[in-house]
């Protein structure tokens, strides 16, 4: 049980720190709107950075038997481990509950086929035991990019 809490309570510490030092020189409408990857400052370099916000969920097929599922578990750590190894995934990590929402991943690729593509090679998502919704995030630099 608590190898299940420590690992949440640091991705909700970590969030707590990227909202709070979160300060969008611009409305978050204007940013949420632009068709822009990154906005330019004056020096040319980007002030905001797209990412991919995934959210997990509890998907149509959960009837898989206990061995199955740990199988499928594994598949979806080693996929999260070899994605974070190739810089797709910046954060990953579930939910301390057992609702419909798992865990999210914040993901650093060029566009959402690209994301789309990368989740959907999830053995997780690929049985159905979970499924997904992708958003466009941005953030201010400094915050996951330097």
């Amino acid at each position: 049980m608590a190898s299940k809490v420590v690992p949440a309570l640091l991705l909700l510490g970590f969030l707590v720190v990227v909202i709070i030092s979160f300060h969008p020189t611009t409305p978050l409408k204007t940013i949420a709107l632009s068709v822009q990857p990154a906005r330019q400052t004056l020096g040319g370099e980007p002030a905001v950075k797209r990412y991919w916000m995934v959210f997990l969920k509890k998907g149509p097929q959960r009837n898989q038997s206990e061995a199955e599922a740990e199988e499928i578990q594994r598949g979806h750590i080693n996929n999260i481990t070899r994605l974070a190894k190739a810089r797709k995934i910046v954060l990953a990590g579930p939910f301390g509950n057992d609702e419909d929402l798992r865990g999210i991943f914040i993901m650093d690729c060029k566009d959402s086929i690209e994301a789309v593509t990368l989740i959907n090679s999830d053995p997780a998502v690929q049985s159905g035991r979970l499924s997904f919704i992708i958003k466009p995030w941005w953030t201010e630099k400094n915050c996951l990019f330097q």
